[in-house]
């Protein structure tokens, strides 16, 4: 399996899965309400959920850049910095929808061998505190941005359950259902 058909899926599985938590919140409640979970947390020192949406696009994106030793864009380094500010300024529905599909269309444009060459790649991860991190671009990925991406997206779908919004595990992974055996659902 290349990096490339590892990541771009798992990331367009996660952005989807967003999209589609966003979807179902938005029907279970008012449009008001909608926009007041973007500003909802699991604790008070945590991130809120539009923290939590933009740290997964970010996140997505972000591993691309790096993998092919490639300055992450201003651009998309805006995201992150949206993610640390949205406790103060968490936008609105359409922001964060926006930002999905926009991580969504950018990981169309990678060729299908992108982030190949990026295995063996040294990494260099700088944290906001000025911890560095080296590592191979496999390491990477293994260690620090699948798990990233996962934590945020998890935290999205607790914040959301947390609230009252009906969803469950087959909310969290709809992309299963392209390998449902038909004759074992009951």
């Amino acid at each position: 399996m290349s990096l490339t058909s590892l990541l771009i899926p798992t990331y367009r599985h996660m952005l989807q899965t967003l999209a589609g938590l966003l979807d179902k919140a938005c029907a279970q409640v008012s449009a008001e309400e909608a926009e007041a979970l973007l500003s909802k947390r699991l604790a008070e020192d945590m991130y809120p959920l539009s923290s939590q949406i933009r740290f997964v696009c970010f996140q997505a994106q972000e591993a691309t850049y790096r993998l092919r030793i490639l300055p992450i864009p201003d651009t998309v380094m805006q995201i992150a910095l949206e993610g640390r500010n949205a406790g103060e300024e968490p936008g609105s529905i359409a922001d964060v929808r926006s930002r999905i599909q926009e991580a969504l269309a950018f990981l169309d444009t990678l060729a299908p061998d992108a982030l190949d060459a990026g295995v063996e790649e040294t990494i260099n991860l700088e944290l906001q505190d000025g911890t560095l991190f080296d590592m191979t671009g496999e390491q990477y990925i293994r260690d620090w941005a699948l798990p990233q991406a996962y934590f945020h997206m998890v935290t999205a779908y607790a914040i959301l359950r947390n609230q009252k919004i009906e969803i469950g595990k087959a909310d969290y992974v709809p992309h299963m259902f392209d390998y449902l055996r038909p004759a074992t659902v009951s």
